[in-house]
C-alpha cells in the first residue's frame, strides 16, 4: 500500500496534477483559455470605450467641430451667391471669373480630390440609405400593384362595375322584399 500512496502522491499529491501539467504542455487548457480570452476582450472594449468617451468639451473644442461642420453649407449659400452676383452686377462677376480662369490646372484637380473626399462619405453613407429604402419599397411593390386594381375594379365607369353577375341570392335580394319587419308594419298600415 505504502508504494500505491507514494506514486499517487507523486502524480495527485501537494495540490499538483502532474498528469494535467504534463497534458498543458502539449494541449492548451480549454478553461483557462477562454479566460484569458474574455479577459482580452474585456480590455479592448475598456480601451475603445475610452478612445471613444466625449470628455467635457472647452471652448476651442467647441469652435473646431463648428468649423468641421461649415464647409457644406458654405459651398451651397456660396453657388446660389454667385448666381446672385452673375444677375445683380454681370460685370463684377465677369471680372472675378477672369481671375478664376488663371487658376491652373493642377490646382483644380487638387480642389476635386479635397471636395471629393470630403463629401465622398457622405455621399456612400447616402447611397446606402438610399438602396436600403428602395429594396424595402420594392418587397412591397406587389401589394400595391394588386390594391391598385382592386381599386380600379371599384370605379364606376369601369366595365362590369355594377353587374351582379350570376349571384342568384344577390339577384334575390335586390328584387326581393326588405326583411326590415319596422318597414313592412309601415306599409301595412299605409294599405289600411
Amino acid at each position: 500500500m505504502g508504494l500505491i500512496d507514494g506514486i499517487m502522491a507523486l502524480l495527485f499529491g501537494a495540490g499538483r496534477n502532474v498528469v494535467r501539467e504534463t497534458a498543458e504542455v502539449f494541449r492548451e487548457n480549454a478553461e483557462a483559455g477562454a479566460a484569458r480570452g474574455a479577459e482580452a476582450r474585456q480590455q479592448a472594449l475598456a480601451q475603445f470605450g475610452a478612445e471613444f468617451a466625449q470628455p467635457a468639451q472647452g471652448g476651442f473644442d467647441r469652435f473646431v467641430d463648428g468649423l468641421n461642420r461649415l464647409p457644406r453649407p458654405a459651398l451651397a449659400f456660396g453657388t446660389l451667391g454667385l448666381f446672385v452676383a452673375a444677375m445683380v452686377d454681370p460685370l463684377w462677376f465677369a471680372e472675378r471669373m477672369q481671375g478664376i480662369a488663371l487658376v491652373p490646372e493642377p490646382l483644380w484637380w487638387l480642389l476635386g480630390v479635397i471636395v471629393s473626399f470630403y463629401f465622398g462619405a457622405r455621399y456612400q453613407a447616402k447611397t446606402q440609405d438610399l438602396q436600403r429604402d428602395l429594396a424595402r419599397s420594392l418587397t412591397q411593390a406587389h401589394q400595391v400593384k394588386t390594391n391598385i386594381e382592386m381599386l380600379r375594379d371599384l370605379r364606376a365607369d369601369s366595365p362590369g362595375s355594377a353587374d351582379p353577375g350570376t349571384d342568384a341570392a344577390l339577384a334575390q335580394q335586390l328584387e326581393g322584399t326588405d326583411p326590415n319587419p319596422a318597414l313592412e308594419e309601415w306599409r301595412r298600415r299605409q294599405k289600411a
